[in-house]
């Protein structure tokens, strides 16, 4: 059963690729303190928590960072023009609440706004605003009025999510992209008890913006083995091919095959089927036409590093409300200790 509070502690605490550090990253510290020998973060800002063992040395890694936006001009009315940092569609800010992020961890409210349909000119309405059209008003009057009020250029912006239940067994969240998958490194942490296997969980920084952090701390570990945890497409939804829905919420763990920027070693990913079929854990296969994860970036250092991984199907990815289902992180977590369990015997 996933633990809400500490889900919801995880998914809450601000941090865009870049600017872990204004919140989410202490929040990983913390979590990970009970259940490792020691956690260091390195300089580009990943939290590394290290389980010593004698065995194979094996990575672990979910990236904690958060798509975002960044204000890059004030108009003289007060208005923020804003870029974005990874994967924002513009349509996605539109009548949506914002936190605008000061300094010191502080914060004030904005919305998202563009230039109301009702005068736009008739071809224009069923557009699909640009960046140039869209902005953030936080209630200022003019520059100096928002100066005033901390924003500068490079002022950080979040959408204002929250984690709420969603049904019986599912949930709605801001950063469900790639907290849920963070959440699943501490809880693996928590529930494995035995392995001799040398274990780094690694909690990334920018992966958003091209698996970056995965890249430094894998060369700094130098796993035999890695692993990536992320989420995937749940295209589940009114509208899309039978053919085209290749994971579902609620139908167990999504063993990666392959995506855009890895493909899984295949022992790996026959060795963990045989771990989910032996353990009785539910699963299915992910196959990711239009995105990576940090198994990208781990299975290319140095000489190569054989690499496997798992994500969580996902509704409405990179947006403030995105839906996952806690059946299939409880069937992720199980898998991964499993895996960490018996990977000290595992041969390729």
């Amino acid at each position: 059963m996933v633990d809400y509070e500490l889900l919801k502690r995880i998914v809450e605490a601000p941090g865009v690729s870049g600017y872990e550090f204004l919140g989410v990253r202490d929040v990983v510290i913390e979590a990970f303190k009970p259940y490792v020998d020691e956690i260091r973060v390195d300089k580009l800002g990943n939290v590394i928590a290290h389980k010593k063992g004698d065995g194979p040395k094996v990575m672990l890694a979910a990236h904690m960072d958060q798509i975002g936006l960044m204000v890059n001009h004030i108009e003289k009315n007060g208005f923020l023009r804003v870029a974005p940092v990874g994967g924002v569609d513009p349509r996605t800010l539109i009548a949506q609440r914002f936190k605008v992020w000061l300094d010191k961890g502080e914060f004030i409210y904005g919305v998202g706004g563009s230039v109301p349909p009702h005068i736009q000119k008739p071809e224009d309405r069923n557009r699909a605003p640009t960046w140039d059209q869209v902005f953030i008003d936080v209630g200022a009057e003019s520059r100096e009025e928002a100066e005033e009020m901390g924003v500068r250029i490079g002022t950080i912006i979040t959408w204002d999510g929250r984690l709420e239940r969603l049904g019986k067994h599912r949930m709605v969240s801001i950063a469900f992209d790639d907290r849920i998958a963070v959440y699943t490194l501490v809880k693996t942490a928590q529930e494995l008890k035995e392995s001799d296997a040398d274990i780094y969980f690694v909690a990334t920084v920018q992966e958003e913006v091209g698996l970056r952090g995965a890249r430094v701390s894998a060369f700094g570990i130098d796993p035999d083995y890695g692993f990536a945890i992320d989420v995937t497409i749940a295209a589940d939804v009114p509208g899309t091919p039978e053919h085209k829905q290749v994971t579902q919420l609620g139908k167990g763990t999504a063993i990666k095959i392959m995506d855009r920027s890895v493909i899984c070693h295949p022992t790996i990913v026959r060795w963990m089927e045989e771990l989910a079929r032996k353990h009785e854990i539910p699963y299915q296969w992910d196959i990711l036409l239009g995105g990576g994860t940090d198994a990208g970036a781990i299975h290319l250092n140095k000489a190569g590093v054989p690499t496997g991984a798992i994500s969580v199907p996902a509704r409405y990815i990179h947006s403030n409300a995105e839906v996952v289902d806690g059946r299939d992180v409880d069937a992720g977590v199980k898998l991964m200790v499993r895996v960490l369990e018996e990977i000290p015997n595992f041969k390729l």
